[in-house]
């Protein structure tokens, strides 16, 4: 691990009471404030063993950074330095919009858990396409993906969905389709084979004439086998580069916290078993043909060793940095590193989808 991954962990861990002290959001955007001005990272966490290619896109690593961390791409530039192989941000619709009512994040300390309904609060795909353009300008150390969701109140959401592509694909390394928040209101019904045929289509029209860009989606883990079965062969069909598996839960299990009934998506340690279950299902639905990231409960190279495992060529963090700390991402790394070496694999590669 880096030795300023290790230096801002051991201040996490000094100042880790204070901040849970805090409310939640509060203290997530304290912590952008005082990410905002380190400088942007020169060079990404790698190695041989490391390094993974996904619809033609070098990753350093295969540990990113989910979104909902860095909505706006404020810290985008920095966060390679504590070990991350790629950064997605967002997520970001056309116009600005507030989101739900707060407090809208609850942490569920005895869960090792977060509940959201954030509801897609972000200044708008305008604010953002200009600090990309700048990021992009100075240089970020990793591939940098961009989700897209659509605004609370459109009348149209696929329109939405075309929108953010025309603004945001020429900035993006990859374009996230987000259709599996549970916080917006009918959002998942995008996840239906015929509105989801619909979605991809015009998204693929508003790709830039010539220099269109790997398109992943977003899918939530409460789904059917009937439905898995449905995206993928949609996602086959249509020629999508990855889907993710998954967004946050809206099924609460045996839970401590007393904030374990609040409305919105659970993640982090509770949901580890339902989204490993559902790279299982994909990887198995699409015969190992189509590329998955795994995301939901990771928290530890082994977990993410067993997504891998399980069929998943990259993975993404973030609940667990919570709990963890910022250094997460570069001690998944090296620890993923020592497991393959451990189970006999040249490269990390190697191993995606060989425990079926």
């Amino acid at each position: 691990m880096s030795l300023f991954a290790s230096l801002t962990d051991a201040a996490y861990a000094l100042v880790r009471p204070i901040v849970h002290a805090t409310d939640g959001e509060a203290a997530h955007n304290l912590t952008l404030s005082a990410l905002e001005p380190l400088p942007r990272a020169r060079a990404a966490l790698t190695s041989p063993i490391l390094a993974t290619e996904l619809a033609g896109i070098s990753f350093p690593n295969p540990v990113g950074l989910a979104p909902g961390f860095d909505k706006d791409a404020r810290v985008a530039a920095v966060m390679p330095r504590f070990g991350f192989g790629f950064v997605e941000v967002g997520t970001l619709t056309p116009l600005p919009q507030e989101g739900n009512p707060r407090p809208r994040l609850f942490r569920l300390v005895e869960d090792g858990a977060v509940i959201n309904r954030m509801g897609f609060n972000n200044g708008g795909q305008a604010a953002a396409a200009e600090r990309i353009a700048r990021l992009r300008a100075c240089g970020i150390a990793v591939p940098l993906g961009i989700n897209i969701g659509a605004n609370k109140d459109s009348a149209d959401r696929i329109a939405d969905y075309a929108k953010g592509t025309a603004a945001m694909a020429p900035l993006a390394d990859y374009l996230t389709v987000n259709i599996s928040s549970p916080n917006t209101p009918g959002l998942r019904a995008l996840q239906d084979k015929g509105a989801l045929e619909a979605l991809l289509d015009g998204v693929a029209a508003a790709q830039p004439s010539g220099a269109a860009k790997p398109v992943f989606l977003k899918v939530a883990p409460d789904l059917e086998p009937a439905d898995i079965d449905d995206i993928v062969a949609v996602a086959l069909g249509k020629g999508l580069a990855a889907v993710i598996v998954s967004n946050t839960t809206i099924v609460r299990g045996a839970l401590a916290s007393r904030h374990a009934q609040e409305a919105g998506g659970l993640s982090g340690a509770p949901l580890a078993g339902l989204a490993l279950q559902r790279v299982r299902d994909f990887h198995r639905a699409s015969g190992g043909k189509l590329p998955l990231v795994a995301a939901g409960g990771i928290a530890s190279a082994e977990q993410a060793w067993e997504r891998i495992r399980a069929g998943a060529s990259l993975v993404q963090i973030y609940s667990a940095m919570v709990y963890a700390g910022p250094g997460l991402a570069a001690r998944i790394a090296r620890g993923l590193e020592d497991l393959a070496v451990r189970d006999g694999f040249t490269r990390v590669t190697e191993a995606v989808g060989t425990a079926h």
